[in-house]
């Protein structure tokens, strides 16, 4: 068998008190070249990954009492960054079963033959490579996008160092700055990776509902509940949620929320038990939380849970350096998203976008390259193709005539719903897809069309 390696040598540790069967495999598995270490016990195994860095570990099931179902998530604490595969006793399936829950690799019966070992270790690794090399790829479009501003790398520098421990954070900034895009990056350069990513937005939905979404509930514990339902914390157990416009969330709801930080209990909605959770919490509003619980509608204590690592994320008119690159990048998710080839901007198009001052941020920018590339007829973007509010320059601040006086301003809200409803008209009334290249939910379109009074248009 090749390795894998190539000129990088893969550091691998093989973890067994059979010490005539550790001899064989390490035999087995010098030849590919790896950088092998050996032990026959904990102490071992604590030394050396104390020592460096290890891609696979090999780990007997008996190296600690049979049966001892905390050795898989003790060495997975001290190699974090190790791919396991586990050696199990053919009588004790169940230990290597629950080791896989745990979260190591691949097991192997005591009596597999070192052939079938080596086959594991060079999965492992390359699973391990590919993982690798997606990260850094990730890594590099987030870099991208943020921009180079002193503001944006302290938030970079900032996602560095919290995102590998399990530390609550809370993001501030204005709507459509991208602070669920921040969270899922955090969720993603986490131990938690592997495990689900799930995000809610607190104001999208009234109390009762948010409650159950969160929490779930059981069978009759409300009017319409025919039966049970899983919320979504147990559904990101092991992983992390995002509770965004969090200081939106009631009373209530606050309550309940501070238990599960505390402690890791979740109620269902009408149970009468709790069950435990192990969920990472992200939270994200753009509302002042200390002048809320100044004035008495957010928990004092459960800001302080939150606010464990705060990370302010600047407005995009605080970061224009980052545009161009955030141009570019949502140009190809729109081309990808659409099937379209538009390859760039024209002179006059890119003038007007670089002019312009985004009060909608990163998520307005995304819907107007959207917007944008739905209604080009070549392969460039011209002025002609961009939303009206980027053509005439509308902008949040007061515009003067020749005459130095005075023309009224439309408000955010005037803009929002003037920009529904072009996107509307655009698409010919329909509303799925306007909700796509407005960035939002189809329920979250609806509402603001009410809200608005916007007439649906047959689709």
């Amino acid at each position: 068998m090749k390795s894998i390696a190539g000129a990088q040598a893969h550091h691998l540790l093989v973890a067994t008190p059979d010490a005539e069967y550790g001899a064989v495999l390490c035999d087995f598995l010098v030849v590919d070249d790896y950088d092998l270490e050996r032990c026959h016990d904990m102490a071992g195994v604590l030394r050396r990954t104390g020592r460096k860095p290890f891609d696979t570990i090999i780990l007997d099931m008996d190296l600690n009492e049979p049966g001892n179902m905390d050795l898989v998530s003790f060495v997975r604490q001290q190699a974090p960054q190790a791919q396991l595969i586990l050696l199990f006793d053919v009588r004790d399936i169940e230990a290597a079963l629950e080791g896989i829950r745990q979260g190591a690799f691949f097991y192997l019966p005591k009596s597999s033959p070192p052939s079938d070992v080596a086959l594991a270790v060079s999965k492992a690794l390359h699973l391990r490579a590919m993982t690798h090399t997606a990260e850094r790829y990730e890594q590099s479009v987030f870099e991208e996008v943020v921009g180079s501003s002193p503001a944006m790398q302290r938030v970079v520098r900032l996602i560095q160092k919290v995102a590998p421990t399990d530390g609550t954070v809370l993001l501030l900034g204005e709507s459509g700055t991208g602070k669920e895009v921040l969270a899922n990056t955090i969720h993603r350069l986490s131990e938690r990776r592997n495990k689900a990513f799930v995000a809610i937005n607190c104001a999208a939905l009234p109390e009762a509902l948010l409650e159950s979404e969160m929490f779930g509930h059981v069978k009759g514990a409300f009017t319409g509940a025919t039966h049970d339902k899983v919320g979504l914390f147990e559904e990101a157990d092991g992983g992390t949620i995002f509770l965004d416009e969090i200081g939106d969330m009631a009373p209530v709801t606050q309550a309940k929320l501070l238990r599960v930080l505390q402690n890791g209990d979740i109620r269902r909605v009408g149970a009468s038990t709790s069950s435990r959770v192990n969920v990472r919490v992200l939270a994200a509003t753009n509302r002042d939380l200390v002048q809320a619980v100044a004035d008495n509608t957010f928990r004092e204590d459960l800001y302080f849970r939150l606010n464990v690592v705060q990370i302010r994320i600047p407005p995009l008119r605080e970061r224009m350096e980052a545009l161009p690159s955030l141009m570019s990048h949502f140009l190809r998710r729109a081309n990808q998203q659409y099937n379209r080839d538009v390859r760039d901007f024209d002179d006059q198009s890119r003038a007007l976008l670089l002019d312009y001052e985004y009060p909608g941020n990163v998520r307005e920018l995304e819907t107007i390259v959207a917007h944008a590339v739905i209604m080009s007829e070549g392969p460039l973007i011209r002025a002609a193709d961009l939303p009206e509010q980027v053509q005439f320059g509308l902008k949040p601040r007061l515009r003067l005539t020749h005459e130095r006086s005075a023309v009224p301003i439309p408000s955010l809200a005037e803009l929002e719903a003037e920009h529904i409803r072009n996107t509307l008209v655009t698409l010919e009334g329909n509303q799925t897809q306007a909700a796509k290249v407005l960035g939002i939910s189809r329920s979250t379109l609806w509402r603001k069309m009410k809200e608005y009074d916007i007439p649906a248009q047959s689709e």
